[in-house]
Parts: C-alpha cells; structure tokens; sequence
C-alpha cells in the first residue's frame, strides 16, 4: 500500500464517540445529514459519500473529506486516493464489517463512508456566469430523480444545476450515491427567489426552455440551438406549475408514441441533455 496521507484509526467498540458523523444514518429525527432537524433544532448539516468511487469523487470535489469509515478492504482500494496531502492527517476509521453496521445501522455492502461539512451554499449568479447550458428543477422531491438528474448532467455536458421551489435535498445520502458522486462535481445553487430568479439566467442571455408533454408545444429538437440553454423540468405527475411554465422563454416537448404522455422527470432530462449534446 502507498504511503497514506489519512491516519488510520482502529475502532471495535461501536459506541465510540470519534464515529458519530456516522451513526444511525436511518435515523428520521437524527440523520447527521440534516441541517435542521425535526422540531427545528440544529442539524449537523453533513454530506455523506458511500462507496469507493463516491469517496473518490467526495475527494476530488469542494467538498472537504474529514472522516472516512470503512473496513480494511476498502481503505486498501482507495489507497491511491489517501495519498492525497488535502487528506493530512484526516480519520480513517476502520472497523469490521458488524461493528460498522452497528454504528451505521445497517449493513453496508459498500463498505467505506465518507463525510464532509456543507460548504457555504453558490449563488445562481454564481454557477451559471461562464455555463452554456444548465438545468433549472422545480418540485423535484424524488432523491433518486435528483442524483439520476445529476448523474445525467455530468454525463452530458450539463454544467450547472438550478434549485427552484419544493427540491428535495441534494446533498441527502441517497442523491449522493445515485448520482455516482457527481452531485458533488456538478455545481449547483438553490434560486432565492423562485421564479423571478430566472431573470438572472436571461440576463445571461440563456434561453429558457419550459419541459412539457403538452401537444401545442415545439419539438424539442427545435428549442436547443440558442447559444446558452436552460432546461426547466417539474415534479413526477404535475410537471412545472403555471407560473414557472409562464417565466420561461419557450415551450418544448418530447415527441412520444401514441398512448404515452410523459416520462419519468430524470429519462425527459437525460433526453434534453443528449438532443443539447447532439
């Protein structure tokens, strides 16, 4: 093994106190996750990285690594990775798989975690100053559709996201790790004011592409010449709401076959991507 940056810390008792960042992550009223917990009390607000590859991509990101836990076969794959100086003198706690389980909850296939505090929140103006294209969700309280969204985004060219109203949080664990640690990468910043936040976007000179499944709307193909894009896409069923369908530029849908009238809110961002890309 390379010479390891990290200290490597040997934990068998799951009640030890140097692992709470860690600790009862299903937990509902006392996630470490939660910026704010139920009641109103303060969270302790952190990010959490599961898996090899989301670690490693936890590393690379703003997002400063402060503790990892995971068992030994893991601290040997991310070895390259724990050379990194940023990680001097950083935590791994290694433990064995039952103990972590007891520490985290659950079992965890993944075998290694790691975890960051929230960095000070990017301003929209911020985020899109030097993006071509971009996209804007709002309603979108699916965690899964969220890391997929960015997952997409990363994939396709898309380089930076947008938080409008009612998103679910995208910095939760589950978003994390389905979006392979690219919500993480790919930056993104909450709208203050929603929607009038988007004249930050047309002041930037982007094309605002209202998403919906309605027949009256352009093809999609016809929306995404303009030289810097917005996708807007809504939540699973209702879609944008009428106020935020009316603040963007132009309407696009999806030509679908006969009998389909939608697609699932990540699949219809993935397509939006790609036509942008092609």
């Amino acid at each position: 093994m390379p010479d390891l940056a990290v200290t490597v810390v040997d934990i068998d008792d799951p009640a030890d106190p140097r692992v709470d960042d860690f600790r009862d992550l299903n937990s509902v009223d006392r996630r470490p996750d939660l910026p704010i917990l139920p009641g109103g009390s303060r969270g302790k607000g952190l990010v959490i990285a599961e898996g090899v590859l989301v670690a490693e991509r936890m590393v690379a990101s703003r997002f400063a690594t402060h503790a990892f836990l995971g068992v030994d076969k893991r601290l040997r794959e991310l070895g390259p990775t724990l050379t990194d100086p940023s990680l001097a003198g950083v935590p791994f706690y290694r433990a064995s798989a039952a103990v972590m389980a007891d520490i985290v909850g659950f079992h965890l296939n993944r075998g290694v975690l790691a975890v960051a505090r929230r960095p000070v929140p990017l301003e929209v103006a911020d985020v899109v100053a030097t993006a071509r294209t971009v996209a804007v969700l709002e309603g979108v309280n699916d965690h899964e559709n969220i890391g997929s969204i960015f997952r997409n985004a990363a994939g396709l060219g898309v380089d930076a996201v947008i938080f409008g109203g009612a998103c679910a949080d995208p910095l939760y664990r589950r978003s994390v790790r389905v979006s392979m640690g690219h919500a993480l990468l790919v930056p993104f910043a909450h709208a203050a004011n929603w929607p009038s936040d988007l004249d930050i976007l047309r002041g930037k000179d982007f094309r605002i592409i209202s998403m919906t499944p309605d027949a009256e709307a352009i093809p999609l193909s016809d929306a995404v010449d303009a030289e810097r894009v917005a996708f807007m896409v809504g939540a699973e069923g209702p879609g944008l709401s009428e106020t935020a369908m009316r603040a963007g530029d132009v309407r696009a849908r999806i030509p679908m076959a006969r009998g389909t009238d939608s697609l699932n809110v990540a699949t219809a961002a993935a397509l939006a991507f790609y036509e942008r890309a092609r």
